[in-house]
């Protein structure tokens, strides 16, 4: 198990154990675009089927941000569902645990981390994280079902919500 404690005392782990499995589906489901609905029976499975990074404060040790990478361990990973609470956000926690990914990861020998999103193409530059080269050799099957916008949930293959002023 990995471990890395920062000089203001929190303490990054990948014991599975810590996971506060609650608190992270309710990040994820609730403000996380990427997985806005997600049931807590999702979150459970992939978080069981992937290497966990989870970030605990001082003092109490609760838990305030969270990575999962989905990974061979040899050579290949994808670094997702990573959240940091909101009250605990500008504290660096979120550079600093994709910093921790990176590096245990290549102790490990992974060459390769794949990650996406929308917002935080800063936090992940800083760290070494760029830009793919090449996006046309990449390709992808997303068999994800359409989410409405405002809810999160799947939806009913009726008409798209509309608002009227």
């Amino acid at each position: 198990m990995f471990s890395l404690t920062r000089a203001d005392g929190h303490l990054i782990s990948t014991d599975p154990a810590r996971l506060d499995l609650d608190r992270i589906h309710h990040w994820l489901s609730t403000d996380a675009y990427w997985a806005l609905g997600r049931d807590r029976e999702t979150v459970v499975r992939a978080f069981a089927g992937s290497l966990p990074f989870g970030v605990y404060r001082p003092g109490d040790g609760r838990q305030v941000a969270v990575a999962r990478v989905v990974t061979d361990g040899a050579t290949f990973a994808w670094l997702c569902d990573v959240y940091v609470d909101r009250a605990f956000r500008g504290l660096g926690l979120g550079g600093w645990l994709a910093g921790a990914v990176r590096d245990h990861l290549a102790e490990l020998g992974v060459r390769r981390i794949l990650l996406a999103t929308n917002d935080a193409h800063e936090v992940y530059a800083r760290v070494g994280f760029t830009p793919l080269d090449v996006p046309e050799r990449w390709m992808q099957l997303d068999r994800r079902p359409p989410v409405t916008p405002i809810t999160g949930k799947e939806q009913s293959g009726g008409s798209p919500l509309t608002v009227e002023a």
